[in-house]
């Protein structure tokens, strides 16, 4: 070995080492692969863009009473299919009843009263009739007792020139003097009676203007009481509360014996006429996104297959402007955020079976194909 050290330093020359080619090609294929990965994603964002941010929705009908009561009777349970106008749940209709009663009791007074009310109308107008009846035969009575006056007149005007002369007796003058007398008084009873005739008519006609409105007031309580009636009827229906539409019913945490506010929200219907995705993209993806555009959506419920869906409306604003505490930049510190704005999906494919199975609330991947219509 000493003489091997000494023939390498007498040379003067080290051994050359060997060189390992091997990191070196899995450098260069790293580099390559890495390359060829991004410019391949790359190409593919031009054409694609995709989110995570996206879940299932649904119309959901909530259902409410419209009146107060005691549940009486229950008819669903969680999770239950419904058709639209199935009985859901029944309230206590006791004293809506009692009250219908109230309703169509009062409505048959008015009706009552109205019959009143025209009767002595009726009865007005044929005492006016007579009143106005009687005035001619007056007028005629003092007419005859205008002659009677004016010929009573004559002869007491004879009888005063021959009562002068001797010519008549005594008797035959106080006679004359007594008719006179008499026929004015009767043209004063006659007038008299006609001034009468005349106030009674006006007084009937005044009380038949009178019973003609109470018509008119017996007419307007009867609109009135037919209201309550209505209303009553409206509000001993609503003791019935059904399905709106087709769907599925959520948890039902209704007990019979529960008391019920009006506008208190009791379950929920899932209605499965429709269902749709509500996807929130970026604002730095918005410019590509198209009305129309074909789309794929991937729920995580059923790995692998792909919903065929389209494109359908965007929202009027961010998400962040719709949340129950929207932020405001200008009262502190700006901190720029990316915005998401929410894209409404629809699914094109309605014949697919799986999509019966989704549910609102689910989470689902979306691909926008950019280029497709």
């Amino acid at each position: 070995m000493a003489t091997n050290d000494n023939e390498t330093k007498t040379n003067g020359t080290e051994a050359p080492k060997k060189r390992n080619y091997g990191f070196i090609i899995v450098l260069l294929l790293l580099v390559i692969g890495g390359g060829w990965f991004g410019y391949s994603k790359y190409k593919y964002a031009q054409h694609h863009a995709e989110t995570d941010d996206a879940q299932v929705e649904a119309n959901i009908s909530p259902v409410i009473p419209r009146i107060a009561g005691y549940v009486k009777a229950v008819y669903v349970k969680d999770n239950q299919h419904v058709k639209k106008g199935d009985t859901l749940l029944v309230l206590d209709d006791r004293d809506l009843q009692i009250k219908l009663e109230q309703a169509q009791a009062s409505l048959a007074t008015a009706e009552t009263n109205l019959g009143a009310a025209k009767a002595s109308t009726a009865a007005s107008l044929a005492n006016i009739t007579s009143s106005r009846a009687s005035i001619p035969t007056i007028d005629a009575q003092i007419e005859t007792a205008k002659v009677n006056v004016w010929r009573t007149t004559q002869d007491f005007n004879r009888y005063d020139n021959l009562i002068k002369d001797h010519s008549i007796t005594q008797q035959q003058y106080e006679q004359a003097t007594a008719a006179k007398q008499t026929a004015e008084r009767q043209l004063q009873v006659l007038v008299e009676q006609k001034k009468q005739a005349s106030e009674q008519t006006s007084a009937v006609a005044s009380q038949s203007n009178a019973t003609s409105q109470q018509i008119g007031i017996a007419s307007a309580t009867i609109k009135q009481k037919q209201v309550d009636v209505d209303d009553a009827k409206l509000n001993l229906s609503y003791t019935v509360i059904t399905a709106a539409e087709d769907g599925l019913v959520s948890k039902v945490p209704v007990q019979v014996g529960q008391y019920l506010q009006p506008g208190q929200s009791l379950f929920s219907i899932v209605l499965n006429d429709d269902i749709w995705v509500v996807a929130n993209f970026k604002e730095t993806q918005f410019d590509k996104i198209k009305i129309g555009q074909k789309v794929l959506v991937q729920a995580d419920a059923f790995s692998g297959h792909d919903f065929e869906a389209k494109v359908s409306s965007f929202a009027p604003a961010t998400g962040a402007r719709f949340a129950l505490l929207p932020p405001d930049n200008s009262s502190g510190n700006f901190v720029k955020v990316v915005q998401r704005l929410p894209i409404k999906i629809e699914f094109t494919h309605a014949t697919d079976s799986l999509l019966k199975l989704l549910r609102p609330g689910m989470n689902v991947n979306v691909d926008v194909h950019l280029d497709a219509q």
